[in-house]
């Protein structure tokens, strides 16, 4: 082989190992099983499919990636955020799912000195409307940082009159709910932390009208994980059909519970029917 041949063949493969190496990435950052992915690049939220949301606050020199991140930042003695909207996203039903984002809190971080504020994003299912609120409903997933722990959970309010009663547990002041916290507190400071968590919904067993204790939760920071249970029931024989189909990122305080002005940021979300994984050093 001429020298002119062999780098021919050299440029040549180059140029496949290349484009290997791009389909990988894209497969990494886009495979088939992505639900919903958003990296916040641009305030065009809408035309991506989000909606019952209005202003978007998109910052660009402190993304964890790309070319932007979303703020949400909280005038003192407000609940939600001035400079972003809460939003939804409707998504593939599915029985089963995983969400992967990253979030920072600003370096005057505090906590409501609450055990049940703030909240920050739900899983809504098709037991309930495409605009039905997330805190009395027929199953609201919860993932949110409280008291510097990441916490998981759910609730099932609007079950209360259904045959098989409530799931998450008995009303208390007409609120039910059963959460899943790490052991250890995790959000201490100002940096960028990956969050991902696990959800899958029990089975059931139709023939004798019973829930089987088989549904799961697991949430892991920075790529360890923190949170574990694998005997949850989050549905009886009451809902054979449903499945989750909506995502709410809606950060919020209780009325009187927000310390301060404060915000946060969160970047490269992705809500898929497979463990996402944090973003490699390709991405």
């Amino acid at each position: 082989m001429n020298r002119a041949l062999k780098k021919a063949s050299v440029f040549c493969a180059a140029i496949v190992a290349n484009a290997l190496l791009s389909c990988l990435i894209a497969e990494e950052t886009k495979p088939s099983s992505i639900l919903l992915a958003e990296s916040f690049d641009d305030a065009d939220l809408l035309k991506r499919g989000w909606y019952d949301g209005s202003r978007f606050e998109i910052i660009s020199e402190d993304a964890f990636s790309g070319k932007g991140c979303i703020e949400f930042r909280w005038k003192e003695k407000t609940t939600s955020p001035h400079t972003s909207s809460g939003v939804r996203h409707s998504i593939k039903a599915t029985e089963e799912l995983y969400i992967r984002f990253y979030i920072k809190l600003s370096k005057n971080w505090d906590w409501s000195g609450r055990d049940y504020h703030p909240h920050l994003a739900h899983f809504l299912t098709t037991e309930n409307g495409k605009w039905h609120g997330p805190a009395r409903s027929h199953l609201t997933l919860y993932m949110e940082p409280v008291n510097g722990k990441l916490r998981l959970g759910a609730t099932d309010m609007e079950n209360a009159d259904m045959p098989n009663g409530l799931t998450q547990g008995p009303l208390k002041g007409g609120y039910n709910g059963k959460l899943y916290d790490s052991k250890e507190i995790l959000f201490s400071d100002d940096k960028w932390h990956c969050i991902e968590a696990q959800f899958k919904l029990n089975t059931l067993d139709i023939a004798n009208d019973k829930a089987n204790s088989d549904g799961i939760i697991r949430g892991w920071f920075d790529g360890k994980l923190v949170v574990e249970h694998t005997d949850i029931v989050f549905r009886t024989t009451d809902f054979p059909n449903m499945k989750w189909n909506q995502f709410l990122l809606t950060p919020y305080f209780g009325p009187g519970l927000l310390p301060h002005a404060q915000a946060l940021w969160i970047d490269e979300l992705v809500v898929s029917t497979e463990r996402i994984g944090l973003l490699s050093s390709v991405d």
